[in-house]
């Protein structure tokens, strides 16, 4: 049985989720995988260019971030899924031995108007460094499965 459902993200609610500390090894690991580029793999590559030293990719960044949702509340809840992204920004490196926090902020909640046991809650997700600088930040809607189907909102 889930514990968050559509009824329990209202507008304006803040959480946090983490930390969680992102090594040399997983920054290199997931870039020798899936973004290979020089300066996810070497830090002389990574001084070269304008992120000025080793630094994770941004979709290494996203990666942490879904995972970090997950961990928090999606897995624990009832949801249906999303429809997609509608922005997504990398604002600042990640640093190999950064601690990083995910800031979920609920921008809207509405009921479903053509499925009642459903609910769209718009979240604005940002993944924080230890000085609460913004790395990445995320504006996605996710389905949520309500608690009392079809009842007023």
């Amino acid at each position: 049985m889930p514990k968050y459902y559509w009824e329990d993200f209202k507008t304006g609610a803040v959480a946090v989720y983490g930390p969680r500390l992102v090594t040399r090894e997983e920054i290199v690991a997931f870039a020798a995988e899936f973004d290979p580029q020089p300066m996810h793999l070497d830090e002389a590559a990574g001084r070269a260019t304008l992120l000025g030293g080793l630094a994770a990719s941004g979709w290494h960044v996203t990666s942490l971030l879904m995972r970090l949702i997950a961990d928090g509340f999606i897995l624990d809840s009832s949801s249906m899924g999303g429809p997609g992204v509608e922005e997504l920004r990398w604002r600042k490196p990640l640093r190999p031995g950064t601690n990083i926090r995910l800031r979920a902020t609920v921008l809207e909640s509405r009921p479903s108007k053509s499925r009642p046991e459903m609910g769209l809650t718009r979240f604005r997700y940002e993944v924080l460094d230890e000085t609460d600088g913004c790395l990445a930040d995320m504006v996605t809607t996710v389905m949520f499965g309500r608690r009392q189907p079809g009842t007023a909102s």
